[in-house]
């Protein structure tokens, strides 16, 4: 596929009609709508207002989610864990774990500003999402494999690595389409049906391990088939237009360095929603990291009943976070209003972080994962509608909002490179330091997102 770029371009190159086909294109709104009625649009829209995004758009982005969500966080939550397991011995494998997710996670920051410049640059005729979308999933695939039939920590570690990129390819995709293609006064509703796609894929993902607890290779391969399924069906659906290739000049080494950096003098409220959600994801990422070994090590469950003691844990979580991003998408849109429902969730995830903390019966731990639920759905309903209005443009919407995602990918690094030294204190095995400590980086991001000027 062709890509090509300078800084100043993409935004010209981008979903901006030929001349010679104008009458048969829409134009674009700010952020990327359609001004034009889409196929599917009611008819009833309000005039002078953006239209509706088609049912069968919207659908197919909860499809895409769920499908990559439960490729890439199947293997985070249950089955990468069981996996060091059985390859290393049992005081080894926290140290392991933590090495593999790691590296992934670390690569995957890389790929996030990568995939998107180029996905804003990309010139193919299957469109600039399409193929970096379907061709992340596939590249996931054979990650996934390469993991479920390794027997070193060495080949998980690089399998492991290829699946990361390749998913962060995709959900980078699907993350670009809402600035794109959903009007404002949808993103509540959509990103909070977009994003309960993770928790939700996390209850499949748990029924999946169950089903495939003795053929390990099954319990990566399957994910990794749904995943593909899954952005196919927004593939189809989708509306995408390549960038203009006479518009653009080539991709250069330093303009992918320059992805990484945003001015947060001259864009101020992208810098605090970054630091907002990298804090919060610190918080999510102590638990949805760790958890397995808080059933195994602290609540004494034996390693043949992780899998469904887990999806048990997942589908208490679900429920919340459910409730949390439904309740918490329709109240956005309804009032208008982003930060409000970001400091109310962030309070509820470091309060159900706390009593993760101190649990001492599954009983109590299932309560916890609740509340630590709802107030992960609160986030999730707001998060991408914020941070799509504080986009420094929307015409690269995809680099953008790629480097907002290593705000996501990188606590998934980071916490199980620190994790091992909040565990050690006091003389090892302390997983309330290690919540607690998840909980007041919550709440702390919290707090910066109210110095967000530009939205309410």
């Amino acid at each position: 596929m062709p890509l090509t770029q300078d800084p100043t371009s993409a935004r010209d190159a981008t979903d901006r009609p030929d001349p010679a086909t104008a009458s048969a294109l829409p134009a674009t709104l700010p952020g990327g709508t359609p001004a034009g009625l889409p196929r599917g649009t009611p008819a009833h829209a309000p005039v002078g207002s953006p239209p509706d995004a088609p049912a069968k758009l919207i659908l197919g982005l909860v499809a895409a989610q769920l499908g990559v969500c439960i490729a890439v966080f199947t293997p985070i939550v249950v089955t990468l864990a069981l996996r060091v397991a059985q390859i290393v011995p049992e005081a080894e494998r926290g140290a392991a774990l933590g090495k593999v997710l790691s590296v992934g996670a670390l690569l995957a920051l890389v790929g996030n500003p990568l995939f998107g410049a180029l996905s804003d640059r990309t010139t193919s005729r299957f469109g600039r999402r399409r193929p970096w979308l379907v061709g992340g999933m596939a590249v996931a695939a054979v990650g996934l494999t390469v993991v479920g039939l390794g027997s070193s920590v060495t080949t998980l570690l690089i399998g492991w690595a290829i699946a990361q990129l390749g998913c962060n390819a995709a959900l980078c995709m699907v993350t670009a389409c809402i600035p794109d293609l959903i009007p404002d006064h949808q993103r509540g509703r959509v990103s909070g049906m977009v994003g309960m796609m993770l928790s939700v894929s996390m209850v499949a993902g748990s029924f999946l391990a169950q089903l495939f607890t003795d053929d390990m290779a099954l319990a990566f391969i399957v994910p990794a088939v749904v995943g593909v399924l899954g952005v196919c069906v927004l593939a189809a659906v989708m509306p995408d237009r390549p960038a203009r290739a006479e518009s653009v000049a080539p991709y250069s080494l330093r303009e992918f360095l320059h992805s990484f950096w945003v001015n947060p003098r001259k864009n101020p409220d992208y810098s605090w929603n970054f630091a907002s959600r990298f804090l919060v994801f610190v918080g999510i990422a102590c638990v949805t990291s760790y958890q397995v070994y808080f059933l195994m090590d602290r609540l004494g469950v034996a390693e043949t009943d992780v899998a469904s003691k887990m999806f048990t844990t997942t589908l208490v979580t679900v429920g919340g976070v459910v409730v949390g991003s439904l309740a918490g998408g329709w109240l956005s849109d309804a009032t208008g209003r982003r930060k409000p429902f970001v400091l109310a969730s962030a309070f509820v995830i470091g309060v159900g972080l706390l009593l993760i903390a101190t649990a001492g019966t599954f009983g109590m731990f299932l309560f916890a994962v609740a509340v630590f639920g709802f107030g992960e759905g609160l986030y999730l309903a707001v998060d991408v509608a914020l941070a799509a209005a504080v986009l420094p443009d929307p015409q690269t919407a995809a680099k953008d909002m790629g480097v907002l995602n290593i705000a996501n990918a990188l606590p998934q690094s980071l916490v199980p490179m620190l994790a091992p030294f909040v565990l050690a204190i006091g003389g090892g095995g302390n997983y309330g330091a290690l919540f607690l400590f998840g909980g007041i980086a919550a709440a702390v991001g919290a707090a910066l997102v109210q110095l967000i000027r530009s939205v309410r």
